[in-house]
């Protein structure tokens, strides 16, 4: 089934519901799941949402590499010399300095006229003391001006290559928040496919033996049917699984017992290593069952033993690609060739040993869970993301990237301490005017 949604619709279901769509059907939980909620978006969907969000993802963090560099390279051309904004800041920083002296020797020099006039005992001493007093003066009210314009000047110098940083650090900033955001709607959409892939149990699903002996005699040849039954209310997709062994043979198929499977197109034998799917059912509707032909030849030189046969049902629907139906042990006897076995009845039905209830490996119905004990899969993502220093990449399993390296972080932690610098120096004025 092919679904075209945009990534906004589809990541917006996943990421918005994925606990409210799966807390109703728990890993392995008894009993008949609850019904599917009409909204809720399909196995399919999930991971349609999920690659787009990855892609998404994977797209903010290439913009977030050159983004990077582009301030990186900004930030350096700022700090160099010969960049108009710094070149100004430093001729004005120069110039309030020369002022700056220039007010300092003007100050002496009306200190000093200062000190002539008291010195004075004359009058015409006093007078051309007083004169030059007024003449130092006005020289000093004339740096005092010239000091202050100067300062201005070179504070708006420094305020405009502030400003440039600022603006640099902002503009990179808004590629780091897309790439936070991005990396959250990704978390989620794999969140919710995750909690999609668990596997549910299913009790209304059911794979019975039918007219398996409970004694079998060694040279003889057993027909007998495995039902599968859907009694839940989903529509299911369905594979049987079997495993006849004897108990203390080790695996494989040249052991006593001699296996096979039929849907009506011919005889396929079980490898005999464990539990293995046969006879897939595509579509199993609520209610239904299906029959499963299975034959079973006991070697002729085969000595009294025990055996046993395990019988249940895994599926898949739209929704779950693991659903497990409820295990069965059979248990029977062999007996030597040319024994009486008697009246024998049918073996019956039993729950399944610690050890009994493990599945094969279901990674191509799009999970590898498998319940107490049996053998997992688990697929690890690896998610690439820049190293400022090597160029390199860097693996994520599950946490978030430190997205931001030392370097690059240090010159924002700079740019941003001058915005704020620049801000307290603009407050600061405001409250000298």
């Amino acid at each position: 089934m092919k679904f075209r949604r945009s990534l906004s619709v589809a990541a917006a279901v996943a990421v918005a519901t994925p606990v409210a769509l799966f807390t109703a059907a728990p890993v392995f939980a008894a009993g008949t799941p609850t019904a599917q909620a009409q909204n809720q978006p399909t196995y399919a969907e999930l991971e349609k949402a999920a690659g787009d969000a990855n892609k998404e993802y994977e797209d903010a963090l290439a913009a977030e590499a050159e983004g990077r560099k582009t301030l990186e390279a900004a930030l350096a051309a700022l700090d160099s010399d010969t960049h108009p904004l710094k070149a100004a800041t430093i001729t004005a920083d120069k110039a309030a300095k020369d002022a700056a002296d220039a007010e300092a020797a003007a100050t002496t020099a009306v200190k000093d006229a200062e000190a002539a006039v008291e010195a004075a005992v004359t009058d015409a001493e006093k007078a051309e003391a007083q004169q030059a007093l007024e003449a130092a003066e006005a020289d000093l009210a004339e740096a005092t001006g010239a000091r202050q314009e100067a300062d201005a000047t070179a504070e708006a110098a420094r305020t405009a290559l502030d400003d440039a940083r600022v603006a640099a650090v902002r503009e990179y900033g808004k590629l780091k928040t897309a790439l936070d955001k991005a990396l959250e709607a990704e978390e989620a959409a794999e969140e919710a496919l995750g909690a999609a892939k668990e596997c549910v149990r299913e009790d209304g699903l059911t794979a019975l033996a039918v007219g398996l002996p409970s004694k079998v005699v060694a040279g003889t040849t057993v027909d007998f049917t495995l039902r599968v039954t859907n009694g839940s209310g989903r529509t299911l997709s369905v594979d049987p699984l079997a495993f006849v062994h004897v108990d203390g043979e080790p695996g494989g198929a040249k052991g006593s017992l001699e296996v096979k499977w039929s849907n009506g197109s011919g005889w396929n034998a079980l490898d005999g290593d464990g539990p293995e799917h046969i006879a897939h059912i595509d579509t199993m509707k609520p209610g239904e069952h299906s029959d499963v032909k299975l034959r079973m030849k006991v070697a002729s030189g085969a000595g009294a033993a025990d055996a046993f046969a395990l019988f249940a049902a895994d599926a898949s629907d739209a929704y779950k690609p693991c659903v497990l139906g409820p295990m069965n042990r059979y248990d029977f006897e062999l007996l030597p060739a040319d024994s009486d076995p008697g009246t024998v009845g049918e073996a019956d039905p039993g729950k399944p040993g610690e050890d009994d209830d493990k599945r094969p490996d279901t990674a191509g119905k799009g999970t590898g869970t498998s319940p107490q004990g049996g053998t997992s899969k688990q697929t690890v993502r690896t998610v690439r993301t820049s190293a400022t220093d090597t160029g390199g990449t860097l693996a994520r399993t599950g946490t978030s990237p430190a997205l931001a390296p030392l370097g690059i972080a240090s010159a924002a932690a700079v740019a941003l301490g001058a915005g704020t610098v620049l801000l307290m120096r603009r407050r600061k004025a405001a409250d000298n005017a």
